[in-house]
């Protein structure tokens, strides 16, 4: 036996345990901890199967159109299947999205993923961005993806895409019958609890999904008819899962999906729904002006919050040239910058499927979608909300019709600002579109400046470029736009021939 005694344990002051505890007690408050990576124990567990191969050979998804691997990416897809899990509340849901719901029935289901990740293990940044796939166009489409994958790839992000409702299934088992004959989907009412279990797996199945991939942060992100689903996902699941770290809710309406619909219970939400406040993890908002004026998002505008932050983007619109037209291509050389420079003075109508009334918005959404996905990623890591933004300046006429307050040049006023709408070469706007085609609405509309204009606000090109760099860098010390976009909208403006 050793008899050795160990030396006294030399005791730390009191006053500097409290001091430890309080600090870590306001790190965990704040966030700055490590996102948390605790088992969702309202979760059920996906079973993951694949890489997926076979029938035509290629995912069938709309999402961006070149080749991964020139950009140092790689993509796999995956079935994914279990039971899940609709819910139902015993009371109304509220406008202030403080709701308590319960598991209802359950049912048995088999969906995809598809995985966007680095091809070099090394440059992948910890970060998995969940996308709740887009089917108001009757089949799957990745928006968000679209939107940023500029910023995704040169950061290093992984991105998913999650087949979460019925309508995408069913066109992408139709699309390659074969490939996904096994898929098999319950109904939207369980559409909630398939995305949670999608998250889940992230964490539990990375070993398949990612490669090995460790993920520090899994962060939730959905556009349009997806933003309506996750405000409903933030309002009632959120609180019951805990399978996310972050929210990402892009253009949403002032009302959100229903909790649940037929064939199972009906479960309407309020004509106009808030995010509750009581939140555990960060969630930013991005609205273009479509969004508050045609899909009623301005009368569920509220405060910022610690955990809370919305953002509303002048000159943009629901739907717009990149995401319909361009942002397809899109490998990030800057070819798109400058050509989009010269679209906005000469706009198109539409897109290929579609012709609209008047030319469709060419704004700077895509810009701003990546200094959110940045601020969201920064927030989750360590606890530094984005700055606050004002919210776009709206005025109510005597009949009480609000609309947007216009500055000299036709723009809206307010809002985050960007060179397209404070240097401008060209009206950006949310609304105007009369064309009769479904989703021209959306679409917005883009006036060019006249000639005479655009020479009395950029009597020389020196000039122009001078306004627009200094619009750039301030939307840069802003937090909106990143810097490497920076570079490619200033050295678009050098290149191009405007002004003088």
């Amino acid at each position: 036996m050793n008899t050795r005694q160990r030396p006294p344990t030399r005791s730390r002051p009191r006053s500097l345990l409290v001091v430890a505890a309080n600090v870590c007690l306001l790190l965990g408050f704040l966030g700055i901890l490590a996102p948390t990576t605790q088992a969702a124990t309202a979760v059920g567990t996906a079973t993951v199967t694949g890489p997926v191969t076979g029938g035509k050979g290629a995912v069938v998804l709309q999402g961006t159109a070149f080749d991964l691997a020139s950009v140092g990416y790689t993509q796999s897809e995956f079935f994914l299947s279990g039971t899940a899990t609709s819910y139902s509340s015993a009371a109304p849901l509220g406008s202030d999205g403080r709701w308590a719901v319960t598991p209802a029935s359950t049912a048995p289901y088999t969906t995809r993923i598809v995985m966007n990740r680095p091809s070099n293990p090394s440059r992948f940044n910890g970060t998995v961005v969940v996308e709740w796939l887009n089917v108001s166009a009757g089949l799957d489409v990745a928006p968000e993806w679209i939107y940023t994958h500029n910023e995704l790839i040169r950061e290093g992000y992984a991105w998913i895409g999650v087949s979460a409702q019925a309508a995408g299934v069913a066109a992408t088992k139709a699309a390659d019958p074969a490939r996904y004959a096994t898929l098999s989907h319950p109904g939207d009412s369980y559409s909630y609890d398939i995305f949670s279990q999608a998250g889940q797996a992230v964490r539990d199945s990375a070993a398949t999904i990612l490669d090995g991939l460790r993920p520090r942060a899994v962060l939730a992100e959905g556009e349009s008819q997806s933003a309506f689903r996750l405000t409903t996902y933030i309002n009632a699941v959120q609180p019951l899962a805990h399978t996310y770290d972050g929210y990402l809710v892009h253009s949403r309406a002032g009302f959100a999906a229903a909790l649940s619909q037929a064939p199972q219970a009906d479960v309407p939400t309020p004509a106009v729904v808030q995010f509750r406040t009581d939140t555990d993890v960060p969630v930013l908002t991005v609205q273009t002006e479509t969004d508050l004026m045609l899909l009623g998002y301005l009368t569920a505008r509220q405060p910022n919050t610690a955990r809370l932050r919305f953002w509303e983007v002048a000159g943009t619109a629901h739907a717009d040239d990149y995401v319909a037209n361009v942002g397809a291509t899109d490998t990030g050389d800057g070819t798109v910058t400058l050509r989009e420079l010269g679209t906005m003075l000469d706009p198109p109508t539409g897109t290929p499927g579609f012709s609209c009334a008047a030319p469709i918005n060419t704004g700077p959404a895509h810009y701003v979608m990546n200094g959110a996905q940045h601020a969201l990623r920064s927030w989750v890591l360590t606890g530094i909300p984005p700055a606050k933004t004002p919210q776009l300046q709206v005025t109510t006429s005597s009949d009480g019709t609000p609309a947007f307050v216009l500055d000299a040049n036709g723009n809206a006023t307010g809002g985050i600002r960007t060179p397209a709408v404070d240097a401008p070469v060209a009206a950006l706007s949310g609304l105007g579109q009369t064309g009769s085609a479904q989703f021209c609405f959306l679409f917005g509309t883009t006036t060019p400046l006249t000639s005479t204009r655009l020479a009395a606000l950029y009597p020389t090109h020196a000039e122009f470029v001078r306004q627009w760099a200094i619009r750039t860098a301030a939307a840069v010390a802003a937090g909106t736009i990143r810097p490497a976009d920076a570079a490619k909208l200033v050295e678009a403006a050098v290149r191009s021939d405007i002004g003088g």
